[in-house]
């Protein structure tokens, strides 16, 4: 009879070293690579340490640190594989793990909403009004509003609704600035053919917040000729007459140009923006926008500077935009623009 085969033994597994960056990269070095510095790393770190805390204690389990580590260096750079080429030690199939449950975490409303809040109070609102009047001396405003789109790889179901009139498949994200280049106010749910007027139409900010009043009285939001005018939303006019709407125009596009500023930032310092990002469902694509601009906001609070990088671009939309339909451009708001104009730009500022 022939003798048992011997056992095989189990090759014991090997674990690629991990650099410990917090505290082998300087500040600068940890802004480049992950945007913020090791205080900042920190402070998000602790907003969600419980719910990344592995109940395990296994060994080289990922600690909150190195999870929300990789998730910046992602959103830095757009590129998974980076986050494991850098010596951070994961593997690829850990990393991609570790992006969705950071990115959940993140994501959550309870961690937003401390980050991005829309003004509503009189203390708030004119606060807002005094920063954006100092920019062209339009009065009254408290944030510039548009829509930017994000690429995403085709979805694999309702693909054809995400394709934008650009041809390539996008989420239509609506954003909210503010005068320090603050995002008050994101929505990033709706594919890429839905018109920004729609969106705009859909939201809370219409429904709630402006729709039962619960902004003072004379806040507007500045948006492009794509959107309705309305008593809050004031927009160009298309063929201005010389005097009060040339000059209404002229401070309109001084002041509103912070929203696009702000989106090239938000793009700038989040490359993933920037490119096609290719995860799946789009709704994981929206975390990720919505945490990058919560991430914003944070740098900003931090003042924390964005990154020079070769590649560096501004973000340009198409200058032509389409205009809401006849229905959605109601006479009560084209008439209050008149009667601001008139009431505020009579004479050239």
């Amino acid at each position: 009879m022939a003798a048992p085969a011997p056992l095989r033994q189990r090759r014991p597994r090997r674990f690629r070293e991990r650099k410990d960056v917090l505290h082998d990269l300087d500040d600068g070095e940890l802004i480049k690579r992950y945007r913020l510095d090791r205080a900042g790393i920190i402070f998000v770190t602790d907003l969600v340490r419980g719910p990344l805390t592995n109940p395990t204690g296994r060994n080289q389990a990922l600690t909150p640190e190195m999870k929300i580590i990789v998730l910046l260096r992602y959103l830095a750079t757009g590129k998974m594989q980076l986050c494991s080429m850098d010596d951070l030690g994961p593997s690829q199939q850990t990393v991609s793990r570790v992006i969705t449950e950071t990115l959940m975490a993140l994501s959550s409303n309870a961690i937003l909403t401390q980050f991005i809040t829309f003004p509503i109070t009189p203390h708030e609102t004119q606060r807002k009004i005094v920063d954006f009047q100092q920019i062209a001396g339009f009065p009254g405003v408290i944030g510039a509003i548009d829509g930017t789109h994000v690429r995403i790889s085709a979805p694999s179901e309702f693909e054809e609704e995400y394709v934008n009139r650009k041809g390539y498949h996008s989420i239509n994200v609506q954003v909210i600035f503010d005068a320090k280049y603050k995002i008050t106010d994101i929505v990033a749910k709706w594919p890429g053919s839905v018109h920004d007027a729609r969106i705009l139409n859909e939201s809370s900010l219409n429904r709630v917040v402006f729709g039962r009043g619960m902004v003072p009285d004379g806040c507007h939001l500045l948006g492009d000729s794509g959107y309705p005018s309305k008593k809050w939303l004031l927009t160009p006019y298309l063929r201005p007459q010389p005097g009060p709407q040339s000059n209404y125009n002229r401070a309109h596009k001084i002041t509103r140009s912070v929203v696009e500023r702000g989106i090239g930032q938000l793009k700038r310092r989040f490359h993933v923006l920037h490119g096609e990002i290719r995860v799946q469902p789009p709704s994981k694509v929206c975390q990720i926008i919505k945490v990058c601009a919560m991430l914003h906001n944070i740098c900003k609070d931090r003042n924390i500077y964005i990154p020079a990088a070769e590649d560096d671009e501004e973000e340009v939309d198409d200058p032509l935009h389409l205009q809401p339909p006849a229905a959605q451009r109601p006479r009560e708001g084209l008439l209050y623009r008149d009667e601001f104009a008139d009431l505020h730009f009579r004479n050239d500022n």
